[in-house]
C-alpha cells in the first residue's frame, strides 16, 4: 500500500502517458569533481541500456576478476533506461576490460585516470531526457505552465516508485528486517530496509505538505482549529513566504549541499528557503541520524523508527528545484520530450507525477508501450 500522495500545486490533472524504457528514459550523471588525469585508477564513462548499475558492476567483476566491492560508482541507475554513468576500477585491470567486456548493452564513451576510486554520493546531480506520449495539443499550455512553475518554485522531494519494488510493498519486508534486531546480510536486505526508511520519509513529507496547505488556504482561525495549533503559531506560519512551512527545530541544510543546522528563527529560515539558500530536511531514520528538535521533532516523531539501527541514518532535502528545463513538443506524434537536471538522489518521475497529478507505474521492457 502506497502513501497517499499530497501534491504541492493545485492545477488540474494533465493527462499524458509514460512508461519507463530505454527508448523513453535517458539519464546522465553530473559528477562533483574533475579527474586528475593521472593515478592508480581508471574511470570509465559508460553508456548502458537495459542494465542496472548492480548488473553492470557484476559484469565488470566477471570481466576483470575483481571483487564487486573493488568497483566504484557514484550512484545507482535504473535497469529500464539508457544511462550514462561513471565507473572506476584499479588501472592495472584496464586491459582486462578491453579484452573481456563484450556485451552490446555497454559502450565505453571515454576513460580517465584518477588518484582515487569513485565513491557513492560523489554526484552533483543527473541530467534527464524523457519522452511522454499522448499529450494533447490543447493541454500543452497547462503542461508548460505547470513545468515552469515547478522549475521556479521547486517540488517536494519524494522518493519515486522505483524505490519500493514492482508491487510497491518492499518497504513492508524492510520494516520486518529493520525491527528484527539482526545484522543486515547483503545488498538486498540493505535495499529493503532503505525502502522502509524511504516510506517513512515520504509519509512525513506528505504530512508536512498537508499541514502547509491547510495553513496557506484557510483562515487563521479555521487552520488553528483543524490542526489543533495555537492561533499565534498559525499566524506566524502564515507569514512565512515559502510554500512548505518551517517549524522551530527543523533541520535545515544549505542548498545544494552543506552542513545541517537547526532552525531557531522560523521566518529567517523560511526566507532562506524561499530564495533557494537553504532547505528543510526530512529524517531517514537509522543509526547516528540527526533528529529534529522542538515543534519539528513533534511532527517528525511519528515517522521515526527507533528500532532501526542496522543501517546508517541521514537527512534528505524535503524540497528540490529542477533546472535547465527544456520542452520539445511534436504535435503530429503528440509526444513531449522533457529535459531537466535534478540534484543527486532526486527522482525524475516525482517531477512527472507533480505535473500530471497521477501516480506512475513500474517500467516496461524494451520497445514496450
Amino acid at each position: 500500500m502506497r502513501n497517499e500522495r499530497i501534491y504541492a500545486y493545485d492545477h488540474a490533472a494533465i493527462p499524458f502517458e509514460f512508461r519507463q524504457s530505454v527508448e523513453r528514459f535517458h539519464v546522465e550523471e553530473i559528477l562533483l569533481d574533475r579527474f586528475a588525469g593521472s593515478g592508480n585508477y581508471i574511470v570509465f564513462k559508460i553508456k548502458k541500456e537495459d542494465m542496472s548499475t548492480w548488473k553492470l558492476v557484476h559484469v565488470l567483476a566477471k570481466s576483470t576478476g575483481l571483487e564487486e566491492r573493488d568497483i566504484g560508482y557514484a550512484g545507482l541507475k535504473d535497469k529500464s533506461a539508457t544511462s550514462i554513468q561513471y565507473i572506476s576500477i584499479p588501472k592495472k585491470y584496464e586491459k582486462e576490460v578491453d579484452r573481456n567486456l563484450v556485451t552490446e548493452r555497454v559502450e565505453i564513451l571515454e576513460r580517465f585516470y584518477h588518484k582515487a576510486p569513485i565513491r557513492i554520493g560523489e554526484l552533483a546531480g543527473n541530467r534527464f531526457s524523457i519522452v511522454l506520449h499522448d499529450l494533447r495539443k490543447e493541454d500543452l499550455p497547462r503542461f508548460e505552465r505547470a513545468a515552469r512553475t515547478i522549475e521556479k518554485s521547486g517540488m517536494p522531494n519524494y522518493f519515486g516508485y522505483q524505490r519500493f519494488g514492482e508491487d510497491g510493498k518492499s518497504y513492508l519486508q524492510g520494516k520486518a528486517i529493520a525491527q528484527s534486531g539482526k545484522r543486515l546480510r547483503g545488498a538486498k536486505e540493505k535495499l529493503l530496509v532503505s525502502a522502509w526508511q524511504s516510506h517513512l520519509f515520504n509519509a512525513w513529507l506528505g504530512e508536512r505538505l498537508k499541514i502547509s496547505k491547510i495553513v496557506t488556504t484557510r483562515s487563521g482561525k479555521s487552520a488553528a482549529k483543524s490542526l489543533g495549533y495555537p492561533p499565534a503559531l498559525v499566524e506566524e506560519l502564515q507569514k512565512e513566504p515559502a510554500l512548505l512551512k518551517i517549524f522551530l527545530g527543523d533541520v535545515m541544510m544549505p542548498y545544494p549541499y552543506g552542513k545541517p543546522y537547526y532552525a531557531n528563527d522560523m521566518m529567517k529560515a523560511s526566507e532562506r528557503f524561499a530564495t533557494k539558500r537553504a532547505v528543510p530536511t526530512g529524517l531517514l531514520c537509522g543509526d547516528r541520524a540527526m533528529r529534529a528538535r522542538s515543534d519539528a521533532r513533534h511532527l517528525e516523531a511519528p515517522f521515526d523508527d527507533a528500532e532501526l539501527s542496522s543501517l546508517r541514518g541521514d537527512r534528505r532535502f524535503a524540497w528540490v528545484w529542477p533546472e535547465d528545463l527544456s520542452m520539445c513538443y511534436d504535435p503530429a506524434a503528440r509526444t513531449m520530450t522533457l529535459g531537466f537536471t535534478l540534484p543527486k538522489g532526486s527522482y525524475a518521475t516525482t517531477f512527472l507525477e507533480e505535473i500530471g497529478k497521477k501516480a506512475l507505474s513500474s517500467p516496461v521492457t524494451r520497445n514496450g508501450r
